[in-house]
């Protein structure tokens, strides 16, 4: 299934996508509303079986009606993973880590589809990074890698926007990371049974121009390994965001640099779970100084 977050005629509902139609999530049958709370019972049978169903109980709306939002506006945690591709990793000239390189990246970042990422006014330094981000499902702490695939409750597309020199100016890259409207995702989330996550192809392009184009069996430390090595240090809980990282073909390591300027618009693609794209602005004027 693909759950989704929209807004349709001034509400805010959640709904599953099916082709190019959104069946919103009834009131009356009693369904969680909010993302993370859905994303922890889809466990429970009836409430998977009443979403499977809602196709064929409830009216559509065309997706070209509604807006779609992030599918988890401010998650608890939005983790990032650094240096995860083979191919990403050769083209900085660093060297493969032996443990996951992570960091944070603040809530207060995530934007939705179509929404404008800001090349804000004390760089230009801006960068896009496609992704694929796992979503956890179920609240837990000390998950074994075998047993990984089980609290994960769906993947979704998120771009690692970021400010090269400001992710330089701290050992933990998270200021550089976590500028607003840095953290587009969606459209939605695909739930686990219906994606391998492990062989995805994934494609980024600014404006007509392919950047990236890869596939994430390429990942060192993949989707079970970072729950596993995350869970180890902190509970996970539903709505959690893990991105996994880059491919090859971000704009820094161009010659010259591909940095995003305003009037672009980067999209990311991601098989099996849909495209993600963005148009690019300069930070607005009345962004508030203080």
């Amino acid at each position: 299934m693909k759950l989704a977050r929209f807004r349709y005629q001034n509400n805010i509902k959640l709904g599953v996508v099916k082709d190019d139609q959104i069946y919103p999530l009834p009131a009356q049958a009693q369904l969680p509303e909010t993302m993370p709370e859905l994303l922890n019972a889809l466990s429970d049978r009836t409430t998977r079986e009443t979403l499977e169903t809602l196709p064929s109980s409830v009216q559509a709306v065309p997706l070209s009606d509604v807006t779609l939002l992030a599918p988890i506006p401010a998650p608890e945690k939005f983790i990032g993973v650094g240096l995860n591709y083979a191919d990403h990793i050769a083209e900085t000239g660093l060297e493969t880590p032996s443990f996951p390189t992570l960091f944070n990246k603040q809530s207060s970042c995530v934007i939705g589809p179509d929404d404008a990422i800001h090349r804000p006014r004390v760089s230009e330094k801006l960068d896009y990074e496609g992704e694929l981000a796992l979503v956890i499902g179920k609240t837990c702490r000390h998950v074994p890698y075998d047993q990984a695939h089980k609290v994960i409750a769906g993947y979704t597309i998120v771009n690692d926007v970021s400010i090269r020199d400001w992710q330089i100016k701290a050992p933990t890259w998270t200021l550089g990371k976590s500028f607003d409207t840095h953290g587009p995702m969606g459209p939605w989330i695909v739930t686990a049974d219906e994606v391998d996550p492990h062989n995805l192809d994934l494609k980024t392009w600014v404006n007509d121009e392919l950047r990236q184009d890869s596939n994430t069996k390429h990942l060192i430390f993949d989707c079970y390994k970072l729950v596993e090595t995350l869970s180890t240090v902190c509970t996970l809980k539903p709505g959690d965001v893990i991105a996994t990282g880059t491919c090859s073909g971000v704009g820094v390591k161009m010659k010259p640099r591909g940095y995003m300027k305003p009037g672009d618009v980067v999209t990311i693609e991601l098989e099996g779970i849909g495209r993600l794209s963005n148009p690019v602005i300069e930070e607005p004027d009345d962004t508030p100084l203080y």
